[in-house]
């Protein structure tokens, strides 16, 4: 929410910049004095999570980028350099590698949040269509990464992918070979890839600049979806409480990343990507990397052809638009209440919903036959249901519970709970 800055410059240095470019005060405004809910939960920290780990990536990137070789007949080789030779080069691939992972967890609890606590609903609409337009780009981004190593699984999923794109209509067969600069993949696409790789981490950079701009508009949704009614009694200042809870949050996750770096490394990973690439050699299944295996999985639940489309064209339309879907999430859900905590209904269908995409994200790397084929489908119609049929129906029909009048009366009431449950029985 936009409030009077507070800030005075303390030296004359800080005044002169101030008069010339107010950078200081604007971090100030941002991060220190910003009036924040006072009843924000863990599940807000992970804003800041993804803001570390985007540092982590863009870093270690640039330094794996030095001694890589995007060529076909060296890229597999230059990763073993790195691993062997460079120093602590090992700890800049593991860390690059796993650390994609670790973004992709936190990006995903980050979204679930958001859709537990509507923090998509007015005033905050642009806040989450910048949120999907960075996790696009992180897909685009992360696909692209998993093709450089080129590895066996690397090469297949490039032409798995890339191939599929032709199925569009129209501009298809153009994007394929644009992408791969010829008529297969081969050097000209890693060249390519490698290009876009290094660059769109910047462009994430960028939108997430915009995206804390967004947020910093309308403020900070918290768990009861109540706006801010009077700044001193319903928020407290981001700088002490929020930077320090914040950063007891960030520590556990980097524990987490610590032990993935350096005990299971390459357990995320799939052994066939440790072969180098080999045209001539298919892998028996190929599996992409586990944070596009539910969006795998709904692009090969189409097996049938749907009137004029086929079911290859049919996979690609069901495997985008559960994407492009979200983008109209804030005018989907027609319900006025912004967080789940008072729609037990609603609640409940979330849970099921964040099930479906559990189930999708197992089925994603299974093969494609026999039940596994079935349940996909079973997850990908929930999938598309919960958006476009059960979240406008529920709007429209379910009794919500009662809202708390303002954050402050919701804190001050769980502290009383909660030290009546403390008392002890006479």
């Amino acid at each position: 929410m936009s409030h009077e800055s507070t800030y005075k410059p303390g030296t004359a240095i800080e005044r002169w910049l101030d008069k010339r470019l107010p950078i200081v005060r604007l971090g100030y405004d941002s991060f220190v004095d910003f009036p924040t809910p006072k009843n924000l939960n863990y599940w807000w920290t992970f804003g800041g999570i993804l803001a570390v780990f985007l540092i982590i990536q863009i870093i270690t990137g640039v330094i794996l980028a030095m001694h890589y070789t995007p060529h076909v007949d060296f890229a597999f080789n230059s990763i073993e350099h790195i691993m062997r030779d460079v120093n602590y080069g090992w700890l800049m691939r593991y860390a690059h590698s796993n650390g994609g992972s670790m973004f992709f967890l936190a990006v995903y609890i980050h979204m679930f949040r958001g859709l537990y606590y509507g923090s998509y609903k007015e005033p905050r609409e642009m806040l989450w269509i910048l949120g999907v337009i960075i996790f696009i780009l992180m897909m685009a981004t992360a696909f692209m990464g998993y093709v450089l190593p080129w590895g066996q699984m690397s090469y297949w999923a490039a032409t798995v992918i890339t191939n599929i794109l032709g199925a569009i209509p129209g501009v298809g067969e153009s994007i394929r070979t644009l992408l791969w600069g010829g008529p297969s993949v081969d050097n000209p696409t890693l060249n390519r890839f490698y290009s876009l790789h290094y660059l769109l981490p910047f462009v994430i950079f960028g939108v997430v600049i915009l995206h804390i701009w967004a947020l910093h508009i309308p403020g900070n949704n918290n768990p009861t979806g109540v706006d801010v009614k009077d700044v001193k009694k319903d928020t407290v200042l981001f700088h002490p409480y929020y930077t320090v809870k914040d950063s007891f949050a960030i520590v556990v996750f980097l524990v987490l990343f610590a032990v993935f770096v350096f005990y299971y490394p390459d357990t995320l990973g799939h052994p066939d990507n440790y072969i180098e690439a080999n045209p001539m050699l298919t892998p028996a299944h190929i599996v992409p990397e586990w944070y596009f295996l539910p969006f795998y999985a709904i692009l090969r639940a189409i097996t049938f052809d749907i009137g004029p489309i086929s079911s290859k064209l049919g996979g690609v339309i069901a495997m985008f638009g559960s994407i492009f879907v979200l983008f109209f999430l804030p005018w989907i859900d027609t319900s006025k209440v912004r967080s789940m905590r008072y729609r037990p209904a609603a609640r409940l269908w979330f849970v099921l919903f964040v099930a479906a995409c559990i189930l999708l994200g197992y089925l994603g790397g299974k093969p494609a036959e026999g039940v596994y084929v079935m349940w996909a489908q079973i997850g990908t119609a929930y999938y598309f249901a919960f958006f476009l049929i059960i979240l406008p129906v529920l709007g429209l029909i379910e009794k919500p519970k009662p809202q708390p009048r303002s954050i402050a009366e919701s804190v001050l009431k769980t502290h009383k709970t909660a030290g009546a449950a403390a008392q002890p029985a006479e």
